[in-house]
């Protein structure tokens, strides 16, 4: 559920082009890794590869987002939607680290 959720808020996120390539790949790169870790259950570093991707797009995200984010007031909607997908992604990523830092536990983790 975690992979898929961050999935369709990323498409969303880069409906647009308004954010750079760099986040649409940052963001990706880190959902294929997450799906080597369900994938894979008896690997604890794949989880951890996803829980670190994870930690880092949390800070690219607000590099992004921060950099990129338009300065005039009057945005279309789908400029509006992108960006507002792109943040509510970044809001929900440290509950996802959470969670994963579970599966991490549960798989035999310090």
């Amino acid at each position: 559920a975690i992979i898929l959720v961050h999935w369709l808020l990323t498409v969303w996120g880069c409906m647009n082009y308004m954010l750079p390539a760099s986040y649409a790949w940052g963001n990706f790169s880190v959902l294929a890794v997450g799906i080597w870790a369900i994938v894979q259950r008896d690997s604890l570093d794949a989880i951890m590869m996803f829980l670190t991707g994870l930690l880092l797009t949390v800070l690219t995200d607000i590099i992004h987002i921060s950099v990129f984010y338009p300065t005039n007031q009057h945005l279309p909607d789908v400029e509006r939607f992108s960006i507002g997908m792109a943040i509510f992604s970044l809001l929900l990523k440290p509950m996802s680290c959470y969670l994963v830092y579970r599966m991490y536990r549960e798989r035999g983790g310090e």
